[in-house]
C-alpha cells in the first residue's frame, strides 16, 4: 500500500520536514541475492520539476545468500578459493603460460634477433675482477684465443680494489696488449664499469666476469647480432657439469630457452654478467648501487633500441662450489634487482609500455614474488581441504607437500654431503633460490642494498 506523509521524506515510515513536498512512501523488498530496501518518493512543491528516488536504509546486504543461510563458511570457502586461485594462477603464469604465450607468438612471426651482419667493428672486452688470483690468468689465456680480429680487440682488466696477486698477474700480460685498469676504494662492479666504459674507444664494449670462458667465436658471435635498432646483445651461459649445484645448471637452461623466446617477441629485459655485449653510443652510465647487466639494458629498451639474444655466443662457468654460496648469491641479485626495478616504474606501465610490461611482470616481478604466492597456494590450499573437503583440493594439496618433502630430502642430502638424485635436487635448489628472494625482497624493504661483491659471490648478476 502507498501512504501519503506529511511534507518531508518518509525514512522507515517515518516523515521528515522538507520545504512543503510531499512524499509517498512504499516499503518494497527486493529479492535479488537478499537485498532488502524501502523506496520513498519525494515530489517538490510544484510537483512538476523534481522527482527524487531514494534508495532508504538498506536493511542488509548478504553476499549470495550467505545472511540467510547463517554460514560464514561460505565466505570463507570465497576468500581461499581466489587466494588459491589467484596465487596459483600466478605462479603457473610466470614458470609456465608466459613462455608458452611467447612461443605461440613466436609461431606467426619472423625472428626479430635472426639477423646478422659481417661487420667486425673495434671491440673492448672488459673483464671485471676483484681477488681473482685463483682464475684472472685462465680467463686472460682465454680471452687471448678468441677467434676475432687481433687490431680490432682490446683486452681491459680493471681490479676494483683487489689486494690479493690479481694485478700483478694481469701485469705479467701486459706485453700481449692486456691493459690494467685499477680502481681505489671498493666502489663496486657497476661504477668500475661506467669508468672503463669513460676511459675505452672502441666501437662495442663487452662485459665479461673473471670467472667466465669463451668459446674461441664468442665475440664474433656477439658482434654478429648488432643491426640496427639494436644496442645490447646478450650471450649464453652454459655450466658445466662437474659442478656441485646442479639445480642451478637447470635452471639457467631453462632461462635460456625463455631468451631466445624473448628475442623472438620483440627484447630481452635482463642481460647476463658473464657475457653481454652493448654499443658505446647506446652504452647509459647506471648508479653505482644498481645491477648493471640488468639496469643497462632497460635503460636501453627506454631509449627505443632492443635488447637481442645470441645463443651461439656461449660463455661457461662453475656452478658455486656449495648452496650456501649459491643463496648468498641469490639474495643480493635480489635484493639489488628490486632496488633496481623502482628506477624503471614507467616500463612496467602497461598502457605506456604494452610488450615490455607485460615481460617484465611475467618474467621478473612475478618471479621475484613467486615465495609469497607459494605460501598463499599452501595456505589456501590446505585451508580448502578443511572446510571445502573436495578431492580436488586433497588431490592438489597431496602434491604439494609431497614436493616439499624431496625438497626436504634434497636439503638433507646437502647437508650430509651426499650426492642426491635430481628428483630431490631441483626441488631443493628451487626451495632455496626461492628463500634467497623472500630475504633479498626484506632487505628491500628494509632500505638496504648491496654495491660491492666478493669472490665466491662472483657469479652472474
Amino acid at each position: 500500500m502507498i501512504g501519503k506523509g506529511r511534507s518531508g521524506v518518509a525514512v522507515d515510515g517515518r516523515d521528515g520536514d522538507v520545504d512543503g513536498g510531499v512524499t509517498y512512501y512504499l516499503p518494497l523488498t527486493v529479492d535479488a541475492y537478499s537485498w532488502k530496501a524501502n523506496i520513498s518518493i519525494f515530489l517538490s512543491p510544484d510537483a512538476t520539476t523534481k522527482i527524487h528516488v531514494a534508495l532508504a536504509v538498506v536493511q542488509s546486504i548478504p553476499l549470495l545468500g550467505i545472511c540467510e543461510r547463517g554460514d560464514l563458511t561460505v565466505i570463507l570457502e570465497a576468500v581461499l578459493s581466489t587466494l588459491f586461485l589467484l596465487s596459483g594462477l600466478a605462479l603457473a603464469h610466470t614458470y609456465f603460460l608466459y613462455p608458452i604465450t611467447l612461443q605461440l607468438w613466436t609461431r606467426f612471426v619472423s625472428d626479430r634477433g635472426a639477423a646478422t651482419s659481417e661487420d667486425r667493428p673495434s671491440v673492448a672486452l672488459i673483464i671485471a675482477a676483484y681477488n681473482e688470483e685463483e682464475v684472472i690468468a685462465e680467463k686472460i689465456e682465454n680471452s687471448l684465443q678468441l677467434e676475432y680480429p687481433e687490431n680490432e680487440l682490446d683486452i681491459v682488466v680493471f681490479s676494483d680494489a683487489s689486494d690479493d696477486r690479481t694485478d700483478e698477474i694481469v701485469e705479467e700480460y701486459e706485453e700481449q696488449g692486456v691493459s690494467l685498469i685499477q680502481i681505489e676504494g671498493r666502489v663496486g662492479k657497476t661504477e668500475c664499469q661506467n669508468r672503463v666504459a669513460d676511459l675505452v674507444e672502441e666501437d662495442i664494449l663487452v662485459f665479461s666476469d673473471a670467472n667466465s670462458m669463451y668459446e674461441p667465436d664468442a665475440i664474433s658471435e656477439l658482434v654478429s647480432r648488432f643491426a640496427p635498432g639494436v644496442g645490447c646483445v646478450v650471450g649464453e651461459l652454459r655450466y658445466r657439469e662437474a659442478s656441485d649445484v646442479g639445480g642451478e645448471s637447470v635452471y639457467w637452461r631453462y632461462e635460456s630457452w625463455i631468451k631466445r623466446l624473448e628475442s623472438r617477441f620483440y627484447s630481452l629485459v635482463t642481460g647476463n654478467g658473464s657475457i653481454y655485449a652493448v654499443k658505446v653510443d647506446s652504452y647509459v652510465p647506471q648508479p653505482a648501487d644498481a645491477i648493471s647487466d640488468f639496469t643497462e639494458p632497460l635503460s636501453i629498451l627506454r631509449n627505443g633500441e632492443r635488447v637481442v639474444y645470441a645463443p651461439g655466443a656461449v660463455a661457461w662457468e662453475e656452478t658455486e662450489s656449495s648452496t650456501a654460496d649459491e643463496l648468498q648469491r641469490r639474495v643480493r641479485i635480489v635484493t639489488r634487482s628490486w632496488n633496481s626495478i623502482v628506477r624503471f616504474r614507467d616500463l612496467l606501465e602497461p598502457l605506456r609500455n604494452t610488450r615490455i610490461a607485460y615481460q617484465l611482470w611475467s618474467h621478473k616481478m612475478l618471479r621475484w614474488l613467486s615465495p609469497v604466492l607459494l605460501f598463499g597456494v599452501l595456505v589456501a590450499n590446505v585451508g580448502l581441504v578443511l572446510v571445502m573437503p573436495l578431492v580436488i583440493f586433497e588431490l592438489l594439496l597431496a602434491g604439494q607437500l609431497l614436493f616439499y618433502l624431496f625438497a626436504t630430502v634434497g636439503w638433507v642430502t646437502d647437508r650430509l654431503d651426499i650426492e642426491d638424485p635430481i628428483l630431490t635436487h631441483v626441488p631443493f635448489y628451487f626451495l632455496q633460490a626461492n628463500y634467497g628472494m623472500i630475504l633479498g625482497f626484506v632487505e628491500f624493504m628494509r632500505g638496504n642494498n648491496i654495491v660491492t661483491w666478493e669472490t665466491s659471490d662472483r657469479a652472474k648478476e
